[in-house]
């Protein structure tokens, strides 16, 4: 059954069916992204932009970066108090031991690192002529290491003037350390240490039916806890955006723990407090009226904090590229382009210097498959590059001259363009 979600943030009558029919020439190996967002404009904000991506949520996207546990703890301590005042330490809690709920004990351990992420604009006041800042839209966050870094949603942030994170009681100026608009993910940095960071689950062994947390700052109100179970893995979906031609989300962690505009970017944790993914989309339709509808998704942690961990590292995420823009075929494509397949990807053009060209792809060939994985369209395309890592050699077959032939392609990276 397809998936179609939509942002948190959308409001009914303005957001497009994002899985509507085929993607025309989309180039798939850049990189993609999709940007929304919540407005609260005011009257005399006349010249402020809508700002894109505050709030929504999405699913599935990309290769992933696996980290053992002792690489996690290593790379992403977490604090055993706050040193900073207004700061809200971590609860040291053994959730099989107290006596109390799950869900009690996970709030009591996870909340305070969990934050609220303001987002404000500045625009042009007419009557006052004056230059004036606004919060137009809020989110989520999760500190992931008591240094200050902090992991939420590509959309809760793009388009920001300003960033504004309260974390306990704090309110503090965050500033971007790196965005991934083709993923959806972004970190943020405080100028504070001690923090209280959260412990890092895995996403690889879930299990449908397991009971899970949700925990942000749904409509504003923060710190508010949810509780339900995963009720199924591996979703996919994608999303355009004035920032990229498509951003992918693979491996989506689909739960029916109550997921608002405002989860964006919170957490989502198993039943002893340990993250397992970051709250990106929720299902929505008119029906629904921007609100959970029971149905919401999470990016799996540890594709999540591969990203991350690049992002701080670097600034930038590198993902799989093959080097193609392409159109899906569909039947009627096939017919008017007397192809002679009615399924696959067409290819428009190869990027000169790419994996595809010193593969010997070339424009008209027809990608009816990588590696295992059948090609019927520019998502399945996307989504089989994605699930493989930078420098695989994968079999990509091709229809050419109506026989079909297998080249063998090495992948490169999107940044090295």
């Amino acid at each position: 059954m397809p998936v179609s979600p939509e942002p948190t943030d959308a409001f009914e009558g303005t957001e497009p069916d994002r899985l509507a029919g085929p993607l025309e020439t989309v180039d798939a190996s850049a990189p993609e992204v999709r940007s929304r967002s919540k407005a609260r404009t005011w009257v005399l904000l006349v010249s402020a932009a809508v700002l894109g991506g505050i709030v929504g949520t999405v699913a599935t996207g990309g290769v992933f970066y696996v980290l053992v546990a002792p690489q996690l703890a290593a790379e992403y301590p977490a604090a055993e108090t706050s040193t900073n005042a207004g700061v809200v330490p971590a609860v040291d809690i053994d959730v099989a031991k107290e006596d109390l709920s799950f869900a009690e004990a996970v709030a009591l351990k996870v909340t305070p690192s969990v934050v609220s992420v303001a987002v404000e604009q500045t625009g042009f006041n007419p009557f006052t002529g004056q230059t004036t800042t606004q919060v137009v839209g809020n989110g989520s966050g999760v500190i992931i290491r008591g240094d200050g870094y902090i992991l939420t949603n590509n959309h809760v942030i793009s388009g920001a003037d300003g960033i504004t994170v309260t974390i306990g009681v704090e309110d503090l100026p965050a500033e971007v350390v790196g965005s991934d608009p083709s993923t959806d993910l972004a970190v943020l940095k405080v100028d504070r240490t001690g923090l209280p960071a959260i412990d890092l689950g895995s996403s690889a062994d879930l299990r449908v039916g397991q009971p899970v947390v949700a925990i942000g700052s749904p409509f504003g109100l923060d710190q508010s806890v949810t509780t339900g179970i995963v009720s199924a893995l591996g979703r996919t979906s994608f999303s355009e955006s004035a920032e990229a031609a498509l951003t992918t989300y693979t491996s989506l962690i689909q739960t029916d723990a109550a997921i608002n505009p405002g989860n964006s970017g919170g957490a989502l944790t198993d039943a002893e407090g340990r993250l397992i993914g970051i709250n990106t989309l929720i299902q929505t339709g008119s029906q629904y009226a921007n609100q959970s509808a029971g149905v919401g998704f999470a990016i799996p942690i540890d594709y999540a904090i591969g990203i991350a961990k690049e992002l701080i590292e670097t600034g930038v995420a590198h993902h799989p590229y093959l080097g193609i823009s392409s159109l899906t075929i569909s039947e009627q494509v096939a017919a008017r382009y007397q192809l002679p397949v009615d399924a696959g990807i067409l290819v428009s053009s190869v990027a000169p210097g790419s994996p595809a060209d010193a593969a010997s792809i070339s424009a008209g060939d027809i990608i009816v498959g990588i590696g295992d994985a059948d090609i019927t369209s520019v998502e399945d395309f996307f989504i089989a590059v994605r699930l493989h890592e930078i420098g695989d050699t994968v079999p990509v077959r091709i229809v050419r001259d109506g026989e079909q032939v297998t080249l063998d392609v090495t992948l490169g990276s999107d940044t090295s363009r």
